[in-house]
């Protein structure tokens, strides 16, 4: 009964609009910065921000609309440097990610705008879709949760089975079994940091994700001269992967250990036709973005926080006013798109000037930094293992997405 009052007068009165904006800008302004440093979770971000939280002086419906909106931008910028960086060798282009296939071709200012476009088409998607879906999952929640073993495992059979070869399909066993085995071991530790903002997770996916695709790419020859910008992938095929990533990322907010990647491969099995790499890009864009919405009803429907956001967002004790809070994600949405395109472009040419062994070496030091900075030396230690448990998909051709094993692994055990 008061989420209507409390809209209305926001609505209303333009003092109260115009503070409601300011905030929401600040907020897109630290997702962008976030965004753009390479190994840095949202996760991170937020929990680092929520630390903060009760100093900034500020209404607390505002500050969680700030923190909503660093997530999404955030969501929409990561995209640039995980193009940008880490790009290998055109030999091994076949073991590339995606995003960094169509970068080797000259195609990043166009995998840019599919990205673009996908957390943003995901986000007017998920606004109508939000609460059809939240019943439906809600109502299916406890059973999901009373099998939620079983579920996963069916995920990761279902990964591996997807695989094209026996060689293949046996690597994305192995790789899931060795990061399932980390997870176990690792995401419990005790750690003495400097900042407390996220625990294990921060080395663990910078060493499955990042450190192994930056090792490649210092033999590589960087990021190569781009070409035009248009999207080689029909309008209604981005429309349809949009959406059917934003459905996905429903299954993210609401059962953990399923990654955009994992949802994303989901995705595009009812998509028509032969999407490849463009529609992969949309696809886990959208997934990312999507969760954002999804993460948000969830709070409301369950009482979970499912992200490092959500987590963040309720440290604040912020009203869940969601009229406000999802037109405050849907600008945030479109302040993320005008940004990850403008700086996206700016971001490749810099980096394609620049000699790419020392980028890779710099964010690989930057990666050992932050490791420190969140887990104390032993999370350097774990930095070093997971980066060796990375490696493993990418020299047997297998898909990196079962390396989301180290969360998986943990939560069939512990189920």
């Amino acid at each position: 009964m008061t989420a209507v009052p409390a809209s209305v007068e926001i609505l209303a009165e333009p003092s109260l609009t115009l503070g409601l904006l300011a905030w929401l800008l600040a907020g897109a302004a630290l997702g962008c910065c976030s965004g753009l440093v390479p190994g840095l979770h949202a996760n991170n971000f937020a929990l680092l921000l929520a630390g903060f939280a009760p100093s900034i002086p500020g209404r607390p419906l505002f500050v969680g609309c700030a923190m909503l909106a660093v997530g999404v931008v955030h969501t929409f910028v990561n995209a640039v440097p995980a193009m940008a960086l880490g790009v290998p060798d055109a030999e091994m282009a076949i073991t590339a990610l995606p995003g960094h296939r169509l970068v080797l071709e000259g195609r990043g200012y166009e995998a840019i705008r599919l990205s673009a476009l996908g957390s943003l088409l995901a986000v007017l998607a998920a606004v109508p879709l939000a609460v059809p879906v939240t019943r439906g999952v809600t109502a299916a929640y406890p059973t999901i949760q009373a099998h939620l073993s079983l579920v996963l495992a069916m995920v990761v059979v279902a990964l591996i089975a997807s695989e094209r070869t026996w060689r293949t399909r046996l690597g994305g066993l192995v790789s899931f079994a060795l990061a399932a085995t980390l997870g176990v071991l690792t995401l419990d530790l005790a750690t003495d940091a400097p900042l407390e903002a996220g625990g294990m997770l921060a080395p663990l996916f910078a060493g499955l994700f990042g450190a192994p695709v930056l090792i490649d790419a210092i033999r590589g020859g960087g990021v190569p001269p781009q070409r035009d910008e248009s999207i080689a992938m029909s309008r209604p095929l981005v429309g349809v992967t949009a959406i059917a990533g934003a459905l996905a990322g429903a299954v993210v907010g609401y059962i953990p250990g399923i990654s955009a990647a994992i949802a994303a491969v989901a995705a595009l099995v009812v998509v028509p036709g032969r999407s490849g790499d463009r529609g992969y890009i949309v696809a886990t864009s959208g997934v990312d973005t999507a969760n954002t919405i999804f993460a948000l009803f969830a709070l409301v429907a369950i009482g979970q926080p499912r992200t490092g956001v959500m987590v963040a967002f309720d440290t604040v004790n912020a009203p869940l006013e969601l009229p406000v809070l999802v037109a405050g994600i849907v600008l945030a949405g479109c302040v993320g798109f005008v940004l990850v395109i403008v700086v996206g472009d700016a971001y490749l040419d810099l980096v394609g000037r620049t000699d790419y062994w020392k980028i890779s070496v710099a964010v690989l030091a930057l990666l050992c930094c932050l490791s420190y900075l969140f887990t104390g030396f032993i999370g350097v230690g774990v930095l070093a293992v997971a980066t060796a448990v990375g490696l493993v998909p990418i020299r047997v051709g297998a898909r990196r997405v079962h390396l989301m094993g180290v969360l998986i692994g943990p939560l069939i055990v512990g189920a």
